[in-house]
């Protein structure tokens, strides 16, 4: 299998023929046997691909796979002390080592060779970051500007973001989620729709009509012919839509309508959480909306919840502030 298509190939001088094809091993076997998301095989691959520009360097020579597996603990240090001086945040750095050791773990079950160094290395120590949910009065005026006329912009286009937030928001999708969508996915059962996420898990969520009759809108004036396997967000070219161009798109709202930094098109997904968990909502039940494999991720809204809860307590109650 080649690399995902948008990443560059790894330079061709940096390694031998035996570690290119272990690469390319990895990579099947991450996408095969770990069903790994295409965004996370290529956050793995980049990782990876710094990881031997920067061996190389650090090296003065082409590697091979001898080389990697006899690395010194002060090689993969000096490694993340270089993404480190690069600007990369503790998250990064950290999710960098786990891919890195993806390898390693690999190179070790498939017997090409063991370093028991990688081991050895610390995760970078990071502040736990609890999502910020957005109000819902401002939610509902970004979507509702993002249907709004703008120069040089059709009507169709206002009607696929408006759609595309509604979504977001409505059903707690993450962004790649929502874009993998084919044109048919509303097709069938009118109250729920089928969802496919991270490691290819499909989960059933119900859907509000508003998501539907918004989505029909936009489907209704798109100018382009929709093939029912393809995509159900179009571009203004007619191929699948860009997560980019709707990452663009949120930030331009936000601007226009002075709201903070928090507001991104994953921050409606920690809205819908944390709103629902607000209102009474289950929290099994909202981790099987979410998709998430572990409940441990899902009760990090529990917290947000709670402080919302008690900063509604302190601005609303007359003796809050006694």
């Amino acid at each position: 299998m080649a690399w995902p298509r948008r990443e560059a190939a790894f330079p061709l001088n940096m390694m031998n023929t035996d570690l290119r094809l272990a690469l390319t091993e990895w990579q099947t076997w991450l996408r095969t046997e770990r069903r790994l998301a295409k965004n996370t095989l290529s956050s793995y691959h980049r990782d990876a691909q710094r990881f031997l520009i920067f061996l190389a360097s650090h090296k003065g020579s082409a590697i091979c796979l001898d080389q990697l597996v006899s690395l010194h603990i002060r090689d993969f240090r000096a490694w993340l002390t270089q993404l480190h001086n690069e600007g990369l945040s503790p998250r990064s750095r950290s999710r960098a080592l786990a891919s890195i050791r993806s390898l390693f773990h690999f190179l070790d079950k498939e017997k090409y060779g063991q370093n028991a160094a990688i081991s050895a290395i610390r995760r970078p120590q990071m502040d736990k970051r609890l999502p910020h949910p957005t109000q819902l009065e401002l939610i509902e005026q970004v979507i509702h500007a993002a249907a709004s006329k703008r120069r040089g912009r059709a009507q169709w286009v206002g009607l696929r973001d408006q759609a595309l937030l509604t979504l977001l928001y409505g059903a707690g999708l993450r962004i790649g989620e929502a874009l993998d969508l084919s044109a048919n996915a509303f097709d069938g059962d009118p109250e729920t729709l089928i969802i496919t996420g991270k490691g290819s898990r499909q989960r059933m969520i119900p859907i509000l009509p508003v998501i539907r009759e918004r989505v029909a809108k936009y489907k209704d004036l798109c100018p382009y012919e929709f093939n029912p396997e393809g995509a159900l967000f179009l571009g203004q070219r007619g191929k699948r839509l860009n997560p980019g161009v709707v990452q663009k798109l949120v930030r331009s709202l936000r601007q226009e309508l002075h709201i903070g930094d928090d507001l991104t098109p994953h921050g409606l997904r920690h809205s819908f959480a944390t709103h629902l968990l607000s209102n009474g909502g289950n929290l099994r039940i909202i981790q099987e909306l979410l998709g998430h494999s572990s409940l441990s991720t899902t009760q990090q809204y529990t917290t947000v919840a709670d402080r919302e809860l008690r900063g509604v307590f302190r601005d609303t109650h007359p003796r809050a502030k006694v």
